[in-house]
């Protein structure tokens, strides 16, 4: 059984764009056209292939149709590729390739759109950015939503390849004042029990590992919740509460007194580049780039 590039484009454009009238927009089709052409690859397919809410999302079939279209995208875009080498205007005759990473937030927010940055302006291709929990962006590749990832998941997902980064260190901070009002005795079990502390989000376990480790109440503390890199880092400068910093984001106010350390163990996250496991030299030179300046930073 074939599937249908064109058809298998679309499905990828709806789950893209996350409704049929944006997707039309996209393709310059009607959204009745769009919905005709899911409708014939769910038939030619014999499954169901969206779960039509909004945004839609792929079923699991659907995933594995997606990730078929981008890979085919992907292939497409390497081979016209070739038919430019030589010409001095090959890369803006080309139309850029989307190409969806996902990254945790805080590689997003400390150094990785630099990188990104420099690939789109020699490289006829546009990012899309999907941004989760470094445990969890394994997922996405998974599903077919991004073709790499940086994750803390070493074992490379099935149809994928893995490669260090390195590790990103986390330290417990806070500012002098925040210290002096809520651990006066200094970082006891007893008082950061009580303390208020900052986190990403519901399912950042960072500052809950140190206070178990410390053998603090990992459930006592009161929380404030900033879903981003960079207004955590300010929430904890501002002495909202105390919160783990890598050093990108902490270590000139480490440096001057603007921010101490609470003392305890660093947390160490080994992070890894996973990307589909494809021949695809627009990949593999996305790759090349961003393992270079992560291993740049992290040394």
């Amino acid at each position: 059984m074939e599937i249908p590039a064109e058809l298998a484009r679309t499905l990828a454009t709806v789950v893209a764009e996350g409704t049929f009238d944006a997707a039309s927009r996209v393709l310059q089709i009607t959204p009745s056209a769009v919905s005709q052409r899911i409708k014939a690859l769910e038939q030619h397919l014999g499954r169901v292939l969206l779960v039509r809410q909004k945004p839609v999302r792929a079923t699991e079939a659907g995933q594995a149709v997606v990730r078929y279209a981008r890979q085919l995208a992907l292939l497409e875009h390497d081979a016209l590729a070739g038919f430019a080498l030589g010409r001095t205007d090959g890369e803006a005759d080309r139309r850029p390739i989307a190409v969806p990473l996902a990254v945790n937030a805080d590689t997003l927010g400390t150094w990785i759109l630099p990188t990104l940055a420099g690939l789109a302006a020699r490289h006829p291709v546009v990012f899309d950015l999907h941004r989760d929990d470094q445990d969890f962006t394994a997922e996405l590749l998974e599903s077919g939503t991004v073709m790499a990832a940086i994750t803390s998941q070493a074992t490379p997902v099935a149809g994928c390849v893995a490669r260090p980064l390195g590790v990103m260190r986390y330290r417990a901070v806070a500012t002098p004042e925040y210290v002096a009002r809520w651990l006066p005795g200094g970082m006891t079990p007893a008082a950061l029990s009580g303390a208020p502390l900052v986190d990403f989000d519901r399912r950042d376990d960072l500052q809950t590992g140190f206070l178990r480790f410390v053998g603090a109440d990992a459930a006592g503390p009161p929380r404030h919740y900033v879903p981003a890199s960079n207004d955590f880092a300010v929430a904890v400068k501002l002495g909202l509460g105390w919160g783990m910093l890598p050093g990108f984001q902490s270590e000139e106010e480490l440096a001057d007194g603007r921010l101490v350390p609470l003392g305890g163990p660093p947390i160490d996250v080994p992070l890894h580049w996973q990307q589909w496991n494809l021949r695809s030299p627009l990949l593999d030179t996305i790759a090349d780039a961003v393992v270079a300046e992560a291993r740049r930073a992290f040394s």
